[in-house]
């Protein structure tokens, strides 16, 4: 017995003597017990991460060339460099089309909106409250109480289907607008009411029916069957805010000569001088690519073919994309790879402002697809972040100067112009609105 009890106080002496040495993190450290330890905790996390956790790639700031100013003042928000460059362009803007095309908007993130949660949404040069009932039901209204005017996302409460005024506790009915409920009067008129704006809520995103032609009937917008399976599941997203027209961003895809120009160099490279990058070396991308309308009048798809040359030489990463343009301002994006699977990506376009679009993707795949689901996450943003650099310092041309290989352009155009009418708001008059 009085081994195991020397053993003891021994294993207690040396912990002793360990812990009142000065280096005592260091000799923990480079035990090979705690090494391991460390390596396999390493690891698990790693390997949660890759699988588990979605990727979020958010890019508001302005990291372009021209960063600093004439003062030599760092311009690098948001607000500051959008503002920054709408001075320089707002000289030339005769040529723009209506800045709010009909259609779809996907303005918000269903996973943004929980159930008995209101939020209030500035898009379209509308003022919006976007809330969700108890029973999980999605509505949509104007964001000003029609009574004295009170912001109802600002406080105000979500009562079953209905949301409370905050300032004298009106309540409105999601379903409709209609008022249903004044605490201090039993006289409620049928013209107590508010905006409702029609609604749908589908792959991930909620999305606001916007017409100005009130007597146009909404299309469908289809369910992507493994999303609603649960088959591919929310890996990712990115999120963008462009100093553009609305139009300029889905016109890209028609632009069949801007792949060679801009997407060729790898991912690598990066997105700002691609062109000068040590990384060329490396490889570049072979996109083959087509345009054209659908039967649907509201549809248009493009189709992508997409290699990777390693060294200018070994061909892999063979790829491809199918990319319908559903309305104005939504796309679904299907990437197919023989090698490693299919990836869908969901992209809106919200116009927070008449030349400031919000551009968010989501992308989802299976679980097995996660750690390369990542990077289509941040090889899509780098090659966004390229046609970004453009646009950010474009005009929009209303009659533009094409060749004959350019005749996708002039058929998108075409197709486009379908989602603007004799009453959509002009850009003149959006500008005016009090932001």
């Amino acid at each position: 017995m009085d081994l195991p009890t020397s053993n003891f106080s021994t294993i207690l002496m040396d912990l002793k003597t360990m812990l009142g040495h000065d280096n005592f993190s260091t000799i923990l450290f480079y035990t090979p017990c705690v090494k391991v330890l460390c390596s396999i905790i390493c690891v698990i996390l790693l390997l949660y991460w890759l699988f588990f956790i979605p990727l979020n790639w958010t890019w508001y700031k302005d990291q372009w060339e021209d960063d600093v100013n004439d003062n030599g003042i760092n311009c690098n928000s948001k607000r500051s460099a959008i503002n920054r460059l709408r001075s320089t362009r707002l000289r030339n803007n005769k040529e723009l089309p209506p800045p709010y095309p009909n259609g779809w908007y996907g303005i918000l993130e269903s996973s943004k909106l929980r159930a008995g949660e209101s939020k209030h949404i500035s898009c379209l040069g509308e003022q919006l409250i976007v809330f969700r009932s108890q029973g999980g039901e999605v509505y949509i209204l104007d964001a000003y109480c029609p009574h004295l005017g009170a912001n109802l996302s600002k406080g105000g409460r979500v009562i079953g289907d209905n949301i409370e005024c905050p300032f004298h506790h009106w309540s409105f009915r999601g379903s409709d607008g209609m008022c249903t409920n004044i605490p201090y009067s039993s006289n409620i008129h049928s013209s107590t009411k508010t905006k409702k704006w029609t609604s749908t809520e589908v792959n991930g995103f909620i999305f606001l029916w916007y017409n100005v032609e009130e007597s146009e009937v909404p299309w469908n917008i289809p369910k992507s069957v493994g999303v609603a399976k649960n088959e591919l599941i929310y890996l990712g997203r990115s999120e963008f805010y462009v100093n553009c027209h609305i139009q300029e961003i889905p016109e890209n895809a028609a632009d069949l000569g801007h792949f060679q120009a801009i997407h060729d160099d790898n991912v690598v490279c990066g997105y700002w001088n691609q062109k000068r990058s040590i990384f060329s070396i490396l490889g570049y991308h072979k996109w083959t690519a087509s345009w054209n309308c659908t039967d649907l009048s509201h549809v248009a798809e493009l189709n992508i073919s997409h290699t990777f040359n390693l060294f200018g030489k070994l061909k892999c990463l063979r790829m491809n994309v199918i990319g319908k343009q559903i309305g104005p301002s939504y796309v679904h994006i299907i990437l197919k790879s023989p090698t490693f699977g299919d990836v869908e990506i969901f992209q809106t376009i919200i116009p927070v402002e008449p030349l400031v679009q919000k551009v968010i993707h989501r992308f989802y795949s299976s679980r097995k697809m996660a750690p390369i689901t990542k990077f289509f996450v941040f090889t899509g943003s780098v090659m966004f972040q390229r046609d970004m650099s453009i646009w950010n310092h474009k005009q929009y041309r209303s009659n533009p100067m094409l060749v004959l290989e350019e005749t996708p352009l002039k058929k998108f155009r075409k197709w486009y112009a379908q989602f603007y009418t004799v009453n959509s708001k002009s850009f003149q008059v959006a500008n005016n609105h009090d932001w």
